[in-house]
């Protein structure tokens, strides 16, 4: 949808957007290395991760029917609004001296709830408002300001922890809510109106039409399918990558936070490459080519001699350039492959599917850390990542997808 002042209502939306995911990186990093240096385990790290993640997964396809009837502008208010209200109740909780695992992963979940309404409706508002041929820059610039986050927030993280007690840092997150909340209030953002059937076969029906969305088109149902299996493999590593930093190569809080500040650094020059030129790749070759330098990064971090810290911080760097161009890239497919009434089911739907295989992988992070070690296990990770990449160069359905865009770019210049 044409809109001349798309820029200046993006602009109120992404400065809400940004001090929230600064603050939510905080916090999220600081939550890490509490839980990283009181139990020292990749158990306790694994459980977190499926806490946060699970219950996202599990109603993130029903969600997405919803955020297609409803006002999505209200439905990312209102899920910052329990979020922030989750946070807060955490507060409470880890005042304790010995507080309670399970209510921290119960308190998660919920927070995974809320993220389950949010993230979906703020990919789904983009095609409304930002005209077709600027939504690659869109993302890229998108992935500029979660990369300053990634690289402010760990430091911000790391030093509200260092001289601030878990629940005190926690109050950072309900700031961030505020804050994103009240850059929607004063933004329009259109709404498509529909008729709001709230049956159960109905909603079982708009979610079929989101799969058939995605199956009918060959290229897009195998983008999905890569993009699930690359997931699988990252994220059980990606989770244990401060025992890593701990373990392997030796370091502190400080070379924990210096990690998660390269990566950020790295998907920043990522976002900034595809926000400031018009990349004129197809964005297909781009996905697949970002899945090889993903792996091989992953590669190199497990299989440097623990000596080696400065290569594990260069590799990490490459790894967050690639992941960002990678998710820019994909993001944008997806905003232009998908009529807009229809992305908040089928953004939904790639969330719940991306995140249910990692899930399983991360009941066995504990188990593969203590089997064959968190560097092997980047190793092969790493590797099956670049076999992806490989497949996905030699799959038909995939390349035609990236042949079509070439064609819609050559007529349209």
């Amino acid at each position: 949808m044409e809109n001349n002042k798309w820029f200046r209502t993006y602009l109120f939306i992404w400065s809400g957007q940004f001090i929230s995911m600064l603050s939510s990186y905080a916090v999220h990093f600081a939550v890490i290395i509490w839980l990283s240096l009181e139990h020292q385990s990749a158990e306790v790290l694994a459980y977190a991760g499926i806490a946060a993640l699970l219950p996202q997964a599990l109603i993130g396809p029903f969600a997405g029917v919803f955020i297609d009837r409803w006002n999505r502008k209200r439905v990312m208010i209102f899920s910052d609004a329990f979020i922030a209200f989750c946070t807060l109740i955490m507060v409470f909780i880890l005042r304790n001296d010995n507080p309670d695992l399970f209510w921290i992963y119960v308190l998660l979940g919920c927070r995974s709830v809320g993220n389950a309404f949010h993230s979906p409706a703020m990919q789904a508002i983009a095609p409304l408002i930002v005209p077709e041929n600027e939504l690659l820059r869109v993302s890229g610039i998108n992935q500029m300001l979660q990369s300053v986050s990634t690289i402010i927030g760990p430091a911000v993280g790391t030093l509200a922890i260092t001289y601030f007690s878990i629940s005190n840092v926690l109050y950072l997150d309900i700031i961030g809510a505020v804050a994103a909340i009240t850059s929607l209030l004063f933004v329009s953002i259109p709404h498509l109106k529909r008729e709001d059937t709230s049956s159960v076969s109905a909603v079982f029906t708009e979610l079929k039409e989101g799969l058939q969305a995605i199956h009918q088109n060959k290229g897009l149902k195998y983008l999905f399918i890569y993009a699930m299996l690359v997931t699988f493999c990252v994220m059980p590593a990606a989770i244990m990558f401060p025992l890593l930093t701990t373990g392997h190569y030796g370091g502190g809080k400080w070379e924990m936070s210096l990690i998660e500040i390269v990566w950020g650094i790295g998907m920043l020059v990522g976002g900034s490459v595809l926000g400031v030129f018009r990349i004129k790749t197809a964005k297909v070759i781009l996905i697949n080519t970002m899945h090889i330098i993903l792996g091989l990064s992953f590669v190199l971090c497990g299989g440097f001699p623990a000596s080696w810290f400065v290569g594990f911080v260069l590799a990490t760097t490459i790894a967050g350039v690639a992941m960002s161009i990678f998710s820019a890239a994909f993001m944008t497919i997806i905003q232009e492959e998908v009529v807009p009434h229809m992305l908040g089911r089928v953004f939904s739907l790639y969330f719940s599917m991306a995140i249910l295989p990692s899930i399983i992988g991360l009941l066995f992070t504990g188990l593969i850390a203590e089997r064959i070690g968190v560097a092997n296990s980047l190793i092969i990770s790493g590797a099956l990542v670049v076999i992806i990449g490989i497949i996905s160069f030699v799959t038909p359905a995939l390349m035609r997808l990236a042949k079509k865009e070439r064609r819609q770019t050559a007529s349209s210049t």
